[in-house]
């Protein structure tokens, strides 16, 4: 087995006694074991993600107002190795089509506390929502007292050009 040492980046050979390459400063392997170049950007991604942190069922974490920064939002968390995945919200009507609309960003369960911690740190965490809530309404019960409100008021309206109407009488 030789003892020579070589670059996994740019494969120049060097002596026994050093542990990283002159040329680009990688640290030095056995010669031949050279490091593969990845095949595709998802492979690139893949490679970053720590294992620790991809186990679990998926939660929000947080959301971005638009895909561009729900992507700089994962890229955040990729950088870490938290694997994240982007969804539209629900509740918000707009074509798949356009980047327009707010997006839920979705981490493992495992890397849920980290991403948090994460997030908070660089001030990205946007306020959960309360369970049981609606999209920009509230809570159920706030939407039922806004119906039944618009029914008196409709109501009223009714019955105040009814006899209006009927004080006028035929002439």
């Amino acid at each position: 087995m030789s003892d020579e040492l070589s670059c996994p980046r740019c494969g120049r050979v060097h002596s026994d006694g050093e542990r990283f390459c002159l040329s680009c400063g990688m640290p030095l392997v056995m010669a031949g074991a050279r490091e593969r170049e990845p095949e595709s950007e998802e492979q690139e991604r893949a490679r970053k993600i720590r294992p620790q942190y991809a186990r679990g069922d998926l939660h929000r974490v947080t959301g971005g107002r638009n895909q561009a920064e729900s992507e700089l939002i994962q890229n955040i968390l990729l950088e870490e190795g938290i694997p994240s995945l982007i969804r539209r919200a629900r509740g918000f009507d707009v074509p798949d089509f356009l980047s327009a609309g707010p997006r839920d960003v979705l981490v493992p369960e495992s890397g849920y506390e980290k991403a948090r911690e994460l997030l908070r740190d660089s001030d990205m965490l946007t306020k959960e929502a309360e369970p049981g809530s609606l999209p920009g309404i509230g809570s159920p019960g706030r939407l039922a007292l806004g119906l039944g409100l618009a029914v008196i008021i409709a109501f009223a309206l009714v019955w105040l050009l009814y006899q209006a109407s009927q004080a006028s009488g035929p002439n």
